[in-house]
């Protein structure tokens, strides 16, 4: 029997259909790839619960999320305090009264040198980040989605988490655990209709990577060209990424376009990771 397809999800849908009516959490919004993320989700049609640990930093993102057709609620969160995080996750269902998207952004980079040179509070102060951060921001939204029988959450993990990189080896391991996480999340919370990944970006242009690339080519003893090579001269794109480049993977993976993916690390890497 020739099988049937059915029509595109998108079908005549335009860009701010996609998550129409939708309410999304976004940790580590007020700049960078997590302020991306957040506009991006709006520009799809979703209300935003944009979050950092300092709220007056999220000011200017209000009337940027509204003028993309959005609404905007910005609150102050510690992804690594559990109190901070189940108090914002309890506004947002108490003002909007559900979540559908939750994306776990909210990171460091981590210290930049060898393992033995490391103290354990930075190594812990990474983890506790980078990793106990997306335990601790999806948590209190799990039981609400199964019980409404969707949802999807997203981590941010990273290339890194892939591909290591000598001399980041907490960063390394804490995006390789979430990777780990996620997996399992997903066989946990499938059955209900929820769905959980990862997106694997790789060198973003922006504050941090300036920054580690800084430190690494003066660790190292070579230019700062030379140091951004390593994240470029194996990529087939030969190039860093846009934040915007990101946010994309991540609205695709927060709508129905992406209905039957969960438990993947999706690499937004201009091709510097494959597997």
């Amino acid at each position: 029997m020739r099988r049937r397809f059915k029509a595109s999800p998108l079908g005549r849908a335009t860009l701010s259909d996609l998550l129409s009516g939708r309410v999304a959490v976004v940790t580590g919004a007020n700049r960078g790839l997590g302020r991306a993320i957040a506009e991006g989700m709006a520009a799809a049609g979703a209300w935003v619960a944009a979050c950092a640990r300092d709220p007056s930093s999220l000011t200017d993102l209000g009337p940027a999320i509204e003028r993309l057709g959005g609404r905007f609620l910005g609150l102050g969160c510690d992804v690594t305090d559990q109190v901070s995080v189940e108090a914002m996750a309890s506004t947002v269902l108490q003002e909007w009264g559900k979540v559908d998207v939750v994306v776990a952004n909210a990171g460091i980079a981590g210290a930049v040198q060898p393992l033995h040179q490391l103290t354990y509070q930075e190594w812990r102060e990474c983890i506790a980040t980078d990793l106990d951060g997306v335990f601790l921001t999806f948590r209190p939204f799990i039981a609400d989605m199964i019980a409404r029988g969707g949802g999807s959450l997203i981590a941010i993990s990273s290339g890194t988490g892939k591909k290591p990189l000598a001399n980041r080896t907490p960063y390394c391991a804490a995006k390789m655990g979430v990777i780990g996480l996620v997996r399992s999340l997903a066989l946990e919370v499938g059955p209900s209709g929820v769905r959980v990944n990862s997106v694997c970006p790789g060198a973003v242009d922006g504050e941090r990577l300036t920054r580690i690339v800084m430190k690494d080519a003066a660790d190292r003893g070579i230019s700062e060209s030379d140091s951004l090579s390593q994240f470029t001269v194996g990529a087939a794109l030969k190039r860093t990424l846009q934040p915007d480049e990101v946010a994309s993977a991540c609205v695709f993976l927060a709508s129905d376009l992406s209905a039957g993916i969960t438990g993947e690390d999706l690499n937004v890497s201009a091709g510097l990771i494959m597997y």
